[in-house]
């Protein structure tokens, strides 16, 4: 409780220290300017220059970049695939299947929707996350039968 009510005198004192010129110590100061930098994951290089990570973090959360499966099939396989190299990516980045938030999944063909589900449903524990499955005008790249990104915290 002691500790607790010091942090709120703290936190109404500091602008007003600062207005009247009582200084902070310059640990104090530093950890007030602090600024979370983003981490990235996996990156991939296109002729030695950094094209996209394969993960970001920031503060807790990560966002996972789309991954696709480039070989022929129904959509059954290659679902299941995409599924699997997500939940690699997340669990290296610290986080798991039960902790994404959203889900974006990129279709070839919208006929594909159903069989997709069936591959999708229960993957990502009972509280699934939010979710958008568009079906993309040209296909989708690497002629990929679906991709799928999300988001989700650590």
């Amino acid at each position: 409780m002691q500790t607790e009510r010091r942090s709120i005198l703290k936190k109404l004192f500091t602008p007003a220290a600062g207005v009247t010129g009582l200084g902070l110590s310059s640990s104090e100061a530093k950890a007030l300017e602090a600024v979370p930098e983003k981490e990235a994951g996996n990156v991939v290089n296109h002729q030695d220059i950094p094209l996209f990570s394969g993960h970001t973090k920031f503060n807790n959360l990560v966002f996972i970049a789309g991954k696709g499966a480039h070989f022929e099939g129904d959509i059954t396989a290659p679902a299941k695939h995409v599924l699997d190299e997500v939940e690699k990516e997340l669990i290296g980045a610290g986080s798991s299947m039960q902790k994404v938030l959203k889900v974006s999944v990129l279709l070839h063909d919208l006929n594909d929707y159903k069989a997709m589900n069936e591959a999708y449903k229960g993957r990502f524990g009972d509280k699934p996350p939010v979710r958008t499955t568009v079906a993309v005008y040209g296909g989708v790249p690497g002629n990929s039968l679906v991709e799928i990104d999300c988001i989700a915290y650590i």
